[in-house]
């Protein structure tokens, strides 16, 4: 098992990113975290998704996504695609937050991810959450921008769309005309 690379961030693909770690180039599936860091030293935790057909890296920037990812990995009907998807959509510990809650409604604001997917991870991952819940996360804790940087805009495309949003309605409602705007 490969768990972990360091290296540089060589370049971004449409299957992932590169990661060259002494001379030899590694594709990673990863999260925006990391594909942020294109062009630097960087050290990736990865997961090796074994299939008859494949052997797939996937890059997360911290311990607690890939540990999210592999828990997310045991729920029915979730394969590594979807679980990065989740992983790549909030901190490890929103997600964590979210399903001691039974907050199904952050899964489905995943693309790709339906009502009984996310009722799915709720149920089935509930019991396994062992981490106390902390106070929930004020708007001047996570800004729009933050939230469309998380999702892989970069930092100029995500106060361009931002531009003409009021900045004084709740951050969800701020990321949500922003993606409409972009689209």
């Amino acid at each position: 098992m490969i768990a972990r690379l360091r290296g540089t961030v060589a370049a971004r693909t449409a299957a992932g990113l590169v990661v060259d770690v002494g001379g030899v180039g590694y594709l990673v599936a990863a999260t925006p975290r990391v594909a942020a860091r294109v062009g630097e030293e960087a050290t990736v935790e990865t997961y090796l998704h074994v299939r008859e057909d494949a052997l797939q890296l996937y890059g997360f920037a911290s311990v607690e996504e890939r540990e999210l990812f592999e828990l997310l990995l045991g729920v029915s009907g979730v394969g590594p695609k979807v679980a990065l998807a989740i992983v790549s959509g909030s901190p490890p510990a929103d997600l964590r937050r979210a399903i001691v809650r039974e907050d199904t409604a952050r899964f489905e604001a995943i693309p790709g991810i339906g009502r009984k997917t996310a009722q799915r991870v709720v149920l089935e991952l509930r019991e396994k959450m062992t981490i106390p819940v902390e106070a929930p996360m004020t708007a001047d804790a996570v800004t729009a921008r933050d939230a469309l940087v998380e999702l892989g805009w970069s930092l100029l495309d995500a106060e361009s769309a931002l531009a003409g949003v009021d900045a004084a309605l709740p951050v969800e409602d701020q990321v949500r005309l922003a993606l409409r705007k972009a689209a």
